[in-house]
């Protein structure tokens, strides 16, 4: 192992040099010629076959993602601290020039703001922040990170979100989420922070520590926006969740009718429901616990139809094997909606599988029309929502498709 304040040197071979030099930040073990004598979540330098320098990466000793490119210069980890704030306050200033009607927003996109592996989210006064890779764990770097968040967000409490699994892939040792700041007994023996925060002018409820993610779904935030524009007459969200495509589509649509497999989201979604009550012009809004491919497949049996349906499930695809099986899922459930869309109806389809690429997913849509007999017109093409930044060089960033179509026959 490296001694400690030492940077020790990798050598990667010709893949991985080209793309690090066309704007990639990935090193897989795989194209490693030198391991790193490097401690785990240290830094290390990178140099090609020729020992041409490449840049300094964040180690993992056991992720299949072996570097991760933290900067084009030589970093020493003297001035690590100083590299990681100055990306801290960019990210800050970023999301005040694209962040609006929210007080919800993620201040940290990992590899998107140049800091791979970590995730700090907004929720009016609670921060929350993940711990993807070894790097963000190490005390030193932990703590750059604690400071500038209390300094710089000035929240009421900061909660850390800790992802069991991820903790066991990158070998981490567990470690218990909730309140980390302030740190006091009192503050980790209360009860779970709650806050209320707002996105397009409708509020919802955040407890710490529950929900997916860290909490919601904010890459949605603008398509939210954008499905409640085009929706119309009777909806249809499955996979509704906590009531984000709902309680929007309730702003416009006479009935909207909300299918989730998890009581807990569902119970969620009727507390925002009440939080929204006056904003809301919906006659009646319907939350059902199901599973979404065997109530798609009832409701199709019986006939029923709508003039507006979401669909926003969770990732399919955890991996390229199973891109095949994924694509076969999205498929069914495409070809159902679009089934039961009466003529002039809006389908709000959605994919946050990474794996799944924008032109398999388009051409799954556009199979599942064929299939449907269906016409269907593109409305539009969307992403995240831009505090989600896409890296072009890094496509691993663009995880996010939702497609708006409207079918005229």
């Amino acid at each position: 192992m490296a001694k400690t304040g030492q940077v020790s040197t990798a050598k990667v071979d010709w893949r991985a040099a080209a793309r690090l030099r066309k704007g990639h930040v990935w090193v897989y073990r795989s194209d490693l010629l030198k391991a790193p004598p490097a401690d785990p979540g240290s830094l290390v330098l990178l140099e090609d076959e020729r020992g041409k320098r490449l840049g300094t990466a964040l180690y993992s000793s056991a992720s299949v993602i072996a570097l991760r490119l933290i900067s084009s210069d030589a970093v020493t980890e003297e001035k690590l601290p100083a590299l990681v704030r100055a990306r801290l306050e960019a990210a800050r200033a970023y999301r005040e020039q694209v962040v609006r009607e929210s007080d919800a927003f993620r201040v940290v996109f990992s590899e998107a703001d140049a800091l791979p592996g970590l995730i700090i989210d907004r929720y009016n006064d609670v921060v929350a922040f993940q711990v993807l890779t070894q790097a963000w764990d190490r005390a030193g770097l932990r703590g750059v990170v604690l400071d500038w968040m209390a300094d710089a967000l000035k929240p009421r409490a900061i909660v850390e979100r800790v992802d069991a699994r991820i903790r066991q892939l990158e070998k981490l040792p567990p470690r218990e989420g909730g309140v980390v700041w302030p740190n006091s007994p009192a503050a980790a023996a209360g009860a779970p922070p709650r806050t209320v925060f707002h996105m397009n002018n409708l509020a919802f409820e955040y407890v710490a520590g529950e929900g997916q993610k860290t909490g919601a779904f904010l890459d949605q935030r603008e398509n939210y926006a954008a499905a409640e524009r085009h929706s119309r007459g009777e909806a249809l969200d499955v996979f509704c969740y906590q009531g984000g495509f709902a309680l929007h589509l309730g702003r416009r649509c006479e009935h909207v009718t909300a299918v989730d497999s998890s009581r807990p989201a569902l119970e969620a979604a009727e507390r925002n429901e009440k939080l929204n009550a006056g904003a809301l012009r919906v006659k009646e809004m319907e939350w059902i616990e199901a599973n979404a491919f065997d109530l798609l497949k009832d409701y199709a049996r019986a006939g029923k139809s709508y003039d507006t349906i979401v669909l926003d499930p969770p990732a399919f695809a955890r991996n390229l094997k199973s891109v095949p099986r994924a694509l076969r899922g999205y498929k069914e459930i495409n070809l159902r909606a679009l089934k039961m869309l009466r003529p002039g109806g809006v389908l709000v389809t959605c994919s946050c599988s990474h794996h799944v690429s924008e032109s398999d997913f388009l051409h799954m849509l556009t199979s599942a029309a064929e299939d449907a007999r269906r016409r269907v017109c593109l409305l539009e093409h969307r992403g995240a929502a831009p505090d989600h930044p896409s890296i072009l060089q890094v496509p691993e960033t663009s995880y996010l498709k939702c497609v708006v179509v409207a079918v005229s026959r």
